[in-house]
C-alpha cells in the first residue's frame, strides 16, 4: 500500500504541463455537468423558482417584511419599519424577455446550487499539490466556503434583496408618475444582490489565502479598519432605505465578517511563524 502511495506520488510529480491540463480539464467538464444538471433543475421547476422565490419579494406578504413589522411592534416603533403594498407593477417590454430571464435564472440558480461541488472539484485539483498537514486546512475550507457562499446568498434575498426592491419600486419624486418596473430590470437586481453578497462573504477564505502567501497581514487590516467600516456603511447607505435601523442590520453582518477575517489572518501568521 505504501509502495503504491509513493508510486501514485512521484508519478504526480513527472506530470507534464500538458497532463495537468489535461487533468484539469476533466474537473471543468464535471463543474459544467454539474452547473448543467442545476440549471436544468431550476428551468424545469421554473413555478418555484419564480412564483416562490424569485419573485416572493415583490409582495409584502414577504417574510423579511413581516419580521420587520413585528419587530417595529416589540420595540414601541409602532409601525415605522413595516411596508405597506408595494406600488410597481412588473411588466415584460421584448418578446423574449420572459423566456431570456428564464434562462438567465436558471443558469445562476445552477451556479448556486453547484457552488459547494465547485469547490469540492477545485479542492481536488489541488490537493495533490498539497502538505500533508495543509490538506486538512484545505478539505475545511470546501466546507466553510459553501457554508459562507449558502449563508451569503440567504442574507442577500432575505435581508438586501427585500429592502433594496421596497425601497427603489416604491420610490417616488411626484404622484404623476407611476412605477412600471421591467422585468429585466427587477431579475437583475436580485439575482445581482443574491450572487454577488454570497460572493462577498468569501472574504474570510480569501484573506486565509493572501495571508498565507503574505500579502494581507493583521496589522494591514487593523490599519484599513476605519475605511472598512465607512466602506460599509456607505454600501449599506445604499442598499437599504434611509433610515438608522435598517442600514445597522446590514451594516452588523459585513463588520463582523471583516473581523473575522482579521482574526484568519492572525490565526495564519502564528501558525507561519511557528514553523
Amino acid at each position: 500500500m505504501a509502495l503504491d502511495q509513493s508510486f501514485d506520488e512521484e508519478e504526480e510529480g513527472k506530470m507534464s504541463f500538458l497532463d495537468h491540463l489535461e487533468v484539469m480539464r476533466w474537473h471543468l467538464i464535471r463543474i459544467v455537468i454539474a452547473l448543467m444538471i442545476g440549471a436544468v433543475a431550476a428551468f424545469i421547476f421554473k413555478s418555484i423558482v419564480f412564483d416562490v422565490i424569485v419573485l416572493a419579494p415583490a409582495y409584502n406578504s414577504f417574510i423579511t417584511y413581516q419580521l420587520f413589522c413585528q419587530l417595529s411592534e416589540l420595540m414601541g416603533l409602532g409601525r415605522s419599519l413595516c411596508f405597506d403594498e408595494l406600488t410597481f407593477e412588473l411588466v415584460n417590454l421584448t418578446m423574449a424577455g420572459q423566456f431570456s430571464m428564464h434562462l438567465i435564472v436558471s443558469i445562476i440558480a445552477g451556479i448556486i446550487l453547484a457552488f459547494p461541488y465547485i469547490l469540492f472539484e477545485v479542492w481536488r485539483f489541488v490537493k495533490p499539490a498539497l502538505k500533508k498537514g495543509e490538506t486538512n486546512y484545505a478539505r475545511g475550507l470546501v466546507f466553510w466556503g459553501s457554508f459562507l457562499f449558502i449563508s451569503g446568498v440567504l442574507f442577500g434575498y432575505y435581508m438586501i434583496t427585500p429592502l433594496s426592491v421596497q425601497f427603489l419600486g416604491s420610490y417616488s419624486v411626484s404622484k404623476m408618475i407611476i412605477n412600471q418596473i421591467s422585468l429585466t430590470s427587477y431579475i437583475s437586481t436580485v439575482t445581482t444582490i443574491t450572487l454577488s453578497t454570497g460572493l462577498i462573504f468569501q472574504l474570510p477564505i480569501v484573506v486565509y489565502f493572501l495571508s498565507k502567501v503574505g500579502i494581507v497581514t493583521p496589522k494591514l487590516m487593523k490599519a484599513y479598519r476605519r475605511h472598512a467600516i465607512i466602506a460599509v456603511l456607505l454600501l449599506s447607505g445604499l442598499i437599504t432605505p434611509p433610515d438608522l435601523t435598517s442600514q445597522v442590520l446590514v451594516s452588523l453582518p459585513l463588520l463582523l465578517l471583516y473581523e473575522v477575517s482579521i482574526f484568519i489572518s492572525k490565526m495564519v501568521e502564528k501558525k507561519e511563524e511557528k514553523s
